[in-house]
């Protein structure tokens, strides 16, 4: 197992807050900044889209899957009744595909109606992923962006697409709207140098860097690959590296467009050309109706007008990986943070009980004719279940065409249709109490694909098929290892970007919307503590408990993680917080600070709304769980980073002058009788201590966070929108 030593760790450095260039100068932009640009809407003048700012979208596509009901339930209860762009939303069944209750058809047949009902193109159970099926038919494409309500839409990365994820809510507002907001992630170049050893695999690649990068480097950040590594790793592979950089912490993995991709596209349109024939085409007989979004127009569109990263963008790290002394690797058991080179792990013969090449990771057709190629002639050992389920029924058929599926399923390998299945613990075939399983999925974790006392492992697909064979974790009989570099020689670097490497221009001021506070003050509460989850913020025994008003959220907030929180804030509180503010008075409230990754772990909106409640109208931390932070500014509750004054608290005030046991006299929220200030202007944070002023420094939140506080969150925004369009 490699680990990074700790000077090659990540500092988190900030760059400078401007973001409108002076007068005749361009601010350098990486290529996912460039994307964003293009897909932002209602920006100033003259602005220019950079890493940390908040800005509104209006994305090419927007992919929903079996969560399209929840999102339909959430459309209809903030009152929108019709679709704003019928083309962009997206709908794909593919999760819980095997499951023939007539209580998920249901489902699934109401998801159907409502796209018929509005135009909506609708991918049926059995097409295949969603993730797959975007890439097929060309919704997620080159110098595009494309979100979905899934977290591995990270994978449009591996053709160019910037792919992030997205929460429901946001789901419904672009349905209602056409627009939601998204903060640009900091900027993380990974270098990929050299050429892959013979039998190493794109998949190989993404598991030794989740190994080896396993620091929280790449944490909500936004990846562009770069290299000359990078021409010889095919669109799959690109595919499945770019797929995993979820796992690996990343918001969007980019691959560039380069002529790989560009050949790749066009072997795909030239057999949408021929698709409706089986003898050459002939000039007296009539071309296929053209693809909408997969032909020859847009791809020309594409080559005559590259986009490509300035050569003195700003990145807030740079890693390099040599993918020459890169060895087969295998992630686990139970965390991606794990990888171990398949040379020390297979001298431990570690026993399976079941194999997969299933997911959106590793079930293309160069997946399963890799499988096939180690399976031929082979049978799956006894006592050993071996799973299979393609992509997409596109991947399936030509699987089928070239003779690989007919090989694995005579080696003993069972069937599943295409969907996600077992990858995430749905359907047949999921790891019992005590078996370890060997997969070419995305994910590991504990009790995700099946009970919580079962192994899993994530390697290759000819690695996923060379252990059914062989009862074993297993390297394929192909796989010649004195040709393979040493394993334990793997080279790799990284470094971070010190405040003075950022080209942006000096702190400048943001123009305030009309009913923003220009200031947000009032007395500060420190809680020391890193990774504060959801649910120490709001507990899980009260998330389903719908009939819980916003003041009784208010009286358990922070109920698991400090008791004594919500009453704590009620005395610092000069008014009651549901008091109004008079319009050009300062937001008052308390302001609460907390250490990084605040708001970690599941996606309840509550974790939000009851801070607000409770009267803390802001929070600063030094850093925020994205979706925490997602769902924050989707209710109007205000987040900044000041890692700053997170250290200077955390020395001052947290016992023995660390994160994560309290304060110095044993609380678990401090009081320092500090009083705070937040410009919202210019980002000045003004804090009066006994002792005297201190001055610090966050960005800025743009005119699209604004807008949506004004609004009392994304629902009030969406509803204003609906009225505006019916007016």
């Amino acid at each position: 197992m490699h680990r990074i030593p700790r000077r090659w760790r990540l500092t988190v450095t900030a760059r400078g807050f401007a973001t409108l260039a002076p007068e005749g100068k361009k601010l350098p932009q990486t290529y996912i900044e460039k994307i964003v640009q293009k897909y932002a809407v209602d920006l100033p003048q003259g602005k220019t889209v950079r890493a940390g700012d908040y800005v509104m979208i209006r994305p090419e596509h927007v992919m929903s899957h079996d969560n399209t009901g929840p999102i339909i339930s959430k459309f209809k209860s903030i009152g929108a009744t019709s679709i704003h762009n019928p083309k962009q939303p997206v709908f794909t069944l593919d999760h819980d595909v095997q499951n023939k209750s007539d209580k998920n058809l249901m489902k699934y047949a109401s998801i159907e109606v409502f796209a018929r009902q509005h135009g909506v193109d609708f991918y049926p159970a059995g097409r295949g992923i969603g993730h797959q099926i975007l890439v097929e038919e060309g919704y997620a494409f080159p110098h595009t962006m494309t979100v979905a309500s899934d977290s591995h839409s990270n994978m449009y990365g591996g053709v160019g697409c910037v792919g992030t994820p997205i929460v429901r809510t946001d789901g419904a507002a672009l349905w209602a709207t056409g627009k939601t907001w998204w903060q640009v992630p900091r900027m993380v170049k990974v270098e990929l140098k050299g050429r892959l050893p013979k039998g190493v695999t794109g998949k190989d690649v993404i598991v030794a860097l989740c190994g080896t990068f396993n620091q929280d480097e790449v944490l909500n950040a936004a990846i562009e690959f770069v290299g000359d590594g990078i021409p010889s790793l095919g669109v799959d592979e690109r595919l499945a590296i770019a797929n995993m950089t979820t796992e690996w912490g990343a918001l969007a993995g980019v691959f560039p467009v380069d002529q790989t991709l560009l050949n790749w596209y066009e072997s795909a349109i030239q057999k949408l050309e021929t698709r409706t024939f089986n003898i050459p085409m002939s000039i007296s007989i009539p071309a296929p109706p053209e693809h909408p979004r997969l032909n020859r127009r847009r791809l020309k569109r594409i080559e005559k007008s590259p986009i490509t990263s300035d050569l003195d963008a700003y990145y807030s790290a740079h890693l390099t990986f040599d993918l020459s002394t890169l060895v087969p690797h295998v992630s686990g058991p139970n965390s991606v943070k794990v990888s171990t080179p398949l040379p020390v792990l297979e001298e431990k013969r570690i026993p399976i009980q079941k194999a997969y090449l299933v997911s959106c990771t590793n079930s293309r057709a160069s997946d399963l004719a890799a499988a096939a190629e180690v399976m031929k002639g082979q049978f799956v050992a006894p006592g050993v279940e071996f799973y299979v389920a393609a992509a997409s029924s596109n991947v399936q058929a030509e699987s089928e065409r070239r003779g690989d599926w007919d090989t694995l399923v005579a080696a003993g390998a069972k069937v599943l249709p295409a969907g996600c299945g077992p990858c995430i613990g749905l359907g047949t075939g999921l790891l019992e109490e005590g078996e370890t399983g060997i997969s070419a999925t995305n994910r590991n974790y504990k009790g995700r694909m099946g009970h919580p006392k079962a192994q899993a492992y994530l390697a290759s697909p000819a690695v996923v098929a060379a252990s059914a064979i062989k009862g074993y974790i297993a390297s394929p009989e192909s796989l010649d290892q004195a040709t393979l570099p040493p394993y334990d020689g793997l080279k790799v670097s990284y470094s971070s970007a010190s405040p003075s490497s950022s080209k942006s221009a000096a702190n400048e001021t943001v123009e305030l919307i009309q009913g923003f506070p220009s200031v947000f003050s009032g007395p500060l509460l420190f809680a020391p503590q890193d990774n504060l989850n959801t649910d120490g913020i709001y507990p899980g025994k009260y998330t389903y408990q719908d009939d819980m008003t916003l003041e009784q959220q208010a009286k358990v907030v922070m109920e698991n993680y400090d008791p004594t929180f919500a009453s704590t804030v009620a005395q610092l509180l000069p008014a009651p917080a549901s008091t109004p503010r008079a319009v050009g008075e300062p937001k008052l409230g308390a302001v609460l600070v907390a250490g990084y990754n605040f708001g970690t772990g599941s996606s309840r909106e509550q974790a939000a709304t009851a801070l607000k409640s409770a009267g803390v109208p802001i929070v600063l931390a030094g850093s925020f769980g994205d979706i925490f932070k997602r769902n924050a500014i989707n209710n109007g509750l205000v987040c900044m980073e000041c890692p700053e004054l997170v250290s200077d608290l955390t020395e001052l005030f947290a016992k023995d002058g660390k994160r994560g046991q309290g304060g110095k006299d044993g609380k678990l929220t401090v009081e320092p009788q500090w009083t705070v200030s937040v410009s919202m202007t210019d980002g000045t944070v003004s804090v009066q201590t006994p002792e005297g002023p201190r001055t610090y420094q966050v960005k800025p939140v743009g005119a699209s966070v604004q807008d949506l506080w004004i609004c009392g969150g994304l629902e009030g925004y969406v509803l204003r929108s609906i009225r505006s369009q019916a007016q």
